[in-house]
């Protein structure tokens, strides 16, 4: 999903995405037209998905370095 009217996510950090997506919540309560809110939540969504694509990076990168590092490397059955 894209929206026009957002640049590349992936410039920002994590700490500012999620504070955006704060402060978009926010708006999209503190406003009663229908029509900004779709939009509202349009974008609220593109950052959410950009918000679980970087945990589940971060994830899988933390599951690569705990298989690397893992007990069975430790262990010598001879």
């Amino acid at each position: 999903m894209s929206h026009p009217l957002i640049d590349n996510l992936e410039s920002l950090s994590n700490h500012e995405v999620e504070e955006k997506l704060s402060d978009l919540q926010k708006k999209y309560f503190s406003t009663h037209n229908p029509d900004l809110q779709m939009q509202l939540s349009m974008i609220i969504e593109m950052y959410r998905e950009e918000l679980r694509a970087r945990r589940a990076k971060e994830m899988q990168r933390l599951n690569d370095r705990d298989d690397e590092n893992g007990l069975d490397s430790l262990i010598n059955v001879s």
